[in-house]
């Protein structure tokens, strides 16, 4: 299998398992494209093994119902998988979120998740401010 190939398997791979995940709450769909030794990374460490963040995906099932999610782009270079999504939920508020999976033998071995609320985006912006220390 060619790489450009393996890119485009991996793309179609999430593609398919995030959507049947958003669309019917199917975390089977997911589970399905997870290796057992997926490790899943986010800043607040809130989850890490394949079982525990299966078990926090089910958990927040009810609480995301009629969740609307956008995705924005979905870029794949080799084994690495990019999502770019807007999410929102009916009676919340809508955050931008970036999964970077990466592939081992056609299943997604490890992913990095960050999520930002687009409200508060432009607070976050001031270490862009010229009025910081330079060096």
């Amino acid at each position: 299998m060619t790489t450009e190939s393996t890119t485009i398997d991996n793309k179609g791979i999430v593609a398919q398992a995030f959507a049947g995940l958003v669309e019917t709450g199917d975390v089977a769909a997911v589970e399905r494209v997870l290796s057992d030794g997926f490790v899943h990374h986010r800043p607040d460490s809130t989850s890490s093994t394949k079982h525990e963040w299966l078990a926090s995906v089910r958990a927040s099932l009810e609480r995301i119902a009629g969740m609307r999610v956008e995705v924005l782009h979905v870029l794949a270079d080799g084994e690495h998988v990019v999502m770019h999504s807007r999410r929102r939920l009916p009676s919340g508020p809508e955050i931008a979120v970036i999964d970077i999976m990466r592939f081992e033998g056609g299943l997604i071995a490890e992913a990095w998740e960050t999520i930002e609320p687009t409200a508060e985006a432009a607070g976050h912006l001031t270490w862009w401010d010229g009025a910081g220390p330079t060096r």
